[in-house]
């Protein structure tokens, strides 16, 4: 069962609840995908931390063979290619890897070379397999490593995707190949307004999906009241709580400490796979 989490913005609790559902459950594999800002293999403090480059093709020209007919730089839909006096000047930070450029050249002027881009780090913390992903400073695209990531996948009985934030480029590749997504809101305006994008998005891809309201607090929740009047399934509310901020705070796995959160995070689990039967 691969469950991915995702939040329409930064700061809903999103990898509170990846954790926690991993940390819950009997054996799990944690993914993190959120590349730009990877913080789960905070709480879990892997051991034994296994590190991989991950690299990316980028095209190379040969000066010498280049007749600056300009072909390749006509194709490239992303800008990377510019033709400056006769010769072709690559800007590798935008490249796309997509080939057309190797293609289409007529003079066999542009080859493959690899670029790096960032890494994938992988440990055990207990029971839960952690693989994080780190986009090196600087890089504008984060897509490739996350590919990586979810294709090196170990199979297992629960694995839990951590998105990143938002509704973008990065989201879409780290749910493609997800069972069921769970989606975290807060109780704001702002929370309700870009759930709503999250929640467009599952629908695109057609996937199973609940909501988690997280720091419910007594007074209106305008994200529960955008699930009611809209049919989105809500799977749990979870309360705001200073001693479970507290916890969060100092890198604490919070259900490792609290029974309640970890009998809460246990009916998820089994909500979801309820959910998943056909």
């Amino acid at each position: 069962m691969r469950i991915a989490v995702l939040s329409g913005k930064g700061g809903a609790g999103k990898t509170f609840v990846a954790v926690s559902l991993a940390a819950a459950a009997k054996q799990a594999c944690y993914i993190d995908c959120d590349v730009e800002e990877p913080n789960g293999n905070l709480f879990f403090k892997p051991e034994e931390e296994r590190t991989r480059r991950v690299s990316v093709m980028i095209p190379k020209f040969d000066d010498e063979k280049c007749t600056g007919c300009g072909l390749c730089t006509d194709f490239c839909r992303f800008n990377a290619l510019a033709l400056v006096r006769g010769r072709v000047l690559l800007f590798k930070e935008i490249c796309h890897s997509c080939g057309g450029c190797v293609l289409l050249c007529p003079e066999d002027a542009a080859d493959y070379t690899q670029r790096e881009i960032g890494e994938i780090r992988e440990g055990t913390s207990g029971s839960v397999h952690v693989l994080t992903g780190m986009l090196d400073t600087g890089e504008s695209s984060g897509v490739p490593l996350v590919q990586e990531l979810i294709s090196n996948i170990p199979s297992g009985e629960t694995e839990v995707i951590d998105c990143p934030p938002g509704s973008a480029c990065l989201v879409m590749e780290s749910i493609k190949t997800a069972d069921y997504c769970v989606l975290v809101s807060e109780p704001t305006t702002f929370g309700a307004h870009d759930l709503a994008m999250a929640v467009e998005l599952v629908r695109l891809f057609r996937k199973p999906a609940g909501v988690i309201l997280n720091k419910c607090l007594p007074e209106k929740n305008p994200a529960k009241e955008y699930c009611l009047q809209t049919g989105v399934n809500i799977l749990a509310e979870i309360s705001f709580d200073r001693e479970t901020g507290k916890l969060l705070s100092d890198a604490k796995v919070a259900v490792n400490t609290s029974p309640y959160l970890k009998a809460q995070f246990l009916d998820i689990l089994a909500t979801i796979k309820k959910e998943m039967r056909p």
